[in-house]
C-alpha cells in the first residue's frame, strides 16, 4: 500500500523505470532454481525459529540468529531468486511495476518451506512447540496466550529431573 501511495504522489521521482520498483524475479529466468532457493531459505528460517525460540537458554537470541540468517541469505541466495521470503513484499513491488514473472514461486515456496520445517521439527524434537514468537523474555504479554512462561518452567523442571540420579 505504501509503495502505491508513494508512486501516486511522487510519480517518476521515486525510481528510475529500469529499477522496476525492486520487483522480485528469478535470476535469468531460472524458475526451478528460484523455487527451491525460496523453499530452502524459508525452511531454514522457520526451523531455526522453532529450535531456538523453544529453548529457554537460547530463546532471547532468536532475533540475532534470524538477522544472521537473513544477512547470509541476502549474500548467497538473492542472486538466485531475488530473496523474497515474504509474499507481501513481492506482491507490493509487483503491483506498481506490473511485472508478474513467476509470482507463484514467491507465494508457494515460502509456505511449503515453513510447513516442511514445522513437520521436521515436530518429528525430530522431543519438545513440543511452545510458541514461535521471536522474543518472550520481556514484560510484554504474548498475544498468542501460548503459556510460554509456564511451559519453560515445566521444561526446566523436566531437564533438572532428567539430570538427577535415579534411586
Amino acid at each position: 500500500m505504501g509503495m502505491l501511495l508513494a508512486t501516486r504522489i511522487l510519480r517518476g521521482a521515486i525510481a528510475h523505470p529500469s529499477v522496476h520498483y525492486i520487483v522480485t524475479v528469478p535470476s535469468l529466468g531460472q524458475v526451478n532454481i528460484a523455487f527451491f532457493s525460496e523453499l530452502a531459505i524459508a525452511f531454514g528460517m522457520m526451523l531455526m525459529i522453532l529450535f531456538v525460540s523453544n529453548r529457554p537458554r537460547l530463546a532471547r537470541w532468536t532475533g540475532v540468529f534470524a538477522g544472521i540468517l537473513i544477512a547470509t541469505y541476502i549474500t548467497l541466495e538473492a542472486p538466485l531468486s531475488g530473496m523474497s521470503m515474504n509474499p507481501a513484499r513481492t506482491l507490493a513491488s509487483a503491483i506498481p511495476a506490473q511485472i508478474w514473472t513467476a509470482i507463484w514461486v514467491y507465494f508457494t515456496a515460502p509456505l511449503a518451506g515453513m510447513m516442511l520445517a514445522a513437520e521436521v521439527y515436530v518429528r525430530s524434537s522431543r519438545r513440543s512447540v511452545v510458541c514461535a514468537k521471536l522474543h518472550h523474555d520481556n514484560n510484554k504479554r504474548c498475544i498468542f496466550r501460548c503459556g510460554y512462561r509456564d511451559a519453560t518452567i515445566d521444561q526446566g523442571a523436566q531437564l533438572l529431573s532428567d539430570r538427577l540420579p535415579t534411586p
